[in-house]
This record gives C-alpha cells, structure tokens and sequence, in this order.
C-alpha cells in the first residue's frame, strides 16, 4: 500500500534530522531591531532568544516612554524572528518528507 515502509521511515528520520539542524543553526541566527526613535535596538536569534537590548540613556528618565518603545521593538523583532523560524522549519520538514499520496502538508 505505501510502498517501501522501511525508506519511508528512513525518510522521516531524515526529517527530523534535518529539523533538528535547523533549529540548531538558528540559535545562529541574528535578528536587529531598532525603536521607531532609534533609541532602543533588540538583538535575538531566529529562535526567539533575546541576546542583547541596548537603551539609550535619554529614555532612562522616562519609564513609560522607555516602556512603550521597548515592548513595540520587542514585539517587531519577535514577530520577524518568528516568521523565519517557521520558513525555515517548514522547509527543512518538507526536504525530508517522503512522498505520502494524499499527506502533502507544506504546499
């Protein structure tokens, strides 16, 4: 019915492994972002982790300001880490993937 299962699951493993590889290169990865002001510039990984925030010291007197402008910056970089992040999985999950008829997921 699927054919050779023994490739199939070696295919799989494959996937995975591929995966893997690239969740590791992504710790790799560097995102910059800088406040709308250029006051505040967020460094992360394509994995979400926060490597470095750098805050110029004028916001340091105005913590709502600096509040408003850190989670703006924050949430930009987040979002741009996130979408490349999935590409990527999503590409390396589908170069393993063994052709199912009828699972083609990652159109």
């Amino acid at each position: 019915m699927f054919g050779d299962m023994a490739g199939m699951m070696g295919k799989l493993k494959e996937a995975q492994q591929k995966i893997e590889e690239t969740k590791t290169r992504l710790n790799h990865v560097l995102i910059d972002e800088k406040s709308a002001n250029g006051k505040i510039q967020v460094t992360i990984t394509a994995n979400r982790e926060i490597k470095a925030i750098q805050i110029d010291e004028s916001l340091l007197n105005d913590a709502e300001e600096l509040e408003d402008y850190l989670i703006m910056t924050l949430n930009t970089v987040i979002k741009k880490a996130s979408e490349i992040n999935e590409q990527e999985l999503a590409v390396a999950a589908k170069s393993g993937m063994p052709n199912i008829p009828g699972m083609d997921m990652f159109k």
